[in-house]
């Protein structure tokens, strides 16, 4: 099997970059990590990343993205940067694997999508929750039918950070909704596609005197029902909280929480399933194999770009996700 040699532009303080790196340099038989780069001042603002590098080559952007031997770029910088790297990588000719959701500018992302359409390079991006073993069984079970007529879903991502990290979401559009309701927008969006009719509702708690929306939430009406994400960084027990319902004619199946830790990197998924009309049912409860949220998602990239398998998530529907993910946020 051909390895992927790749190379990461950035890291991030409150996302996934050092962990994307972690789970590929595990995966020494699928990727021969070439170095990376950091750019936007981030070996200056944040040190505390840098370690996870060590004993790799340094290089500028410039040197990667001139490097013909280099199959694909993984762009890890801080959200608001994002975009602008991809799309440098992409003119570059590189398969790309980027941070989720893309900087904040459309006509930024919309070229993107338009350079990696055009030479037919993997564009992949690290919504999480795609490679949840149960978020993919049930995404394949509404397709099946086998919920019936989708009625709503109700998706949550709770958490409580500190006031720093609070006090940094005024750097996104709607703050928490862009950070993490976006992993959400697009589990909705993927069972559901475009919405009928998007209500923003994202605000502030304005605990400890933070004025940037901390409290993320939007409402998107359908032909059957109402469907909601919410994602609130002041809920104490959050994490164990986020979950995903989808209610069907059929049933209702209901993950929650999407994820708990079983121990250091290995995580689990709990589902519960509504197939009875009686009101004191309590359905049908199960447990997931333990799972890595990175290494699914990093060897699906790779056998995308050994032209292994096709990615299910094409060009047009990550555009008109982004599109989404910012009416949600309230853009115009």
């Amino acid at each position: 099997m051909k390895k992927i040699r790749v190379a990461q532009i950035g890291t991030n303080f409150y996302s996934h970059g050092p962990f994307i790196w972690d789970s590929m340099k595990k995966q020494s038989d699928i990727f021969e990590l070439v170095g990376y780069a950091l750019p936007e001042n981030e070996r200056e603002r944040l040190p505390e990343q840098v370690k996870y590098f060590d004993g790799y080559p340094e290089f500028s952007v410039k040197e990667l993205l001139n490097d013909p031997s280099i199959d694909a770029i993984v762009v890890e910088t801080d959200e608001v940067y994002l975009t602008k790297y991809a799309l440098m990588a992409a003119k570059a000719g590189k398969h790309i694997h980027m941070e989720k959701p893309g900087g904040i500018q459309l006509a930024e992302f919309e070229e993107l999508i338009a350079t990696v359409k055009k030479n037919k390079t993997v564009f992949h991006t690290g919504y999480m929750y795609r490679y949840n073993p149960y978020v993919k069984e049930l995404l394949q079970q509404i397709k099946n039918g086998e919920l019936g007529e989708i009625i709503s879903v109700e998706a949550q991502m709770n958490c409580n950070h500190p006031k720093a990290v609070r006090e940094w979401l005024h750097n996104l559009p709607s703050g928490m909704l862009f950070f993490l309701g976006c992993h959400l927008i697009d589990m909705i969006y993927s069972i559901q596609g475009e919405p009928k009719e998007i209500i923003p509702l994202s605000c502030s708690t304005n605990l400890d005197g933070v004025t940037a929306n901390d409290f993320g939430m939007v409402v998107m009406k359908y032909e059957n029902g109402v469907s909601l994400a919410k994602t609130n960084d002041t809920q104490l027990g959050g994490f164990v909280r986020r979950s995903l319902v989808v209610t069907g004619s059929k049933k209702t199946v209901v993950i929650c929480p999407l994820e708990m830790s079983k121990e250091k990197d290995v995580l689990f998924s709990t589902k519960t399933v509504y197939e009875s009309s009686e009101w004191g049912d309590r359905g049908e409860t199960t447990e997931s194999t333990l799972f890595d949220r990175y290494d699914s998602m990093m060897a699906s990239f790779a056998s995308f770009v050994r032209g292994d398998q096709e990615n299910p998530y094409t060009y047009d529907y990550e555009l008109q996700l982004y599109k989404t993910i910012l009416k949600c946020c309230g853009v115009k």
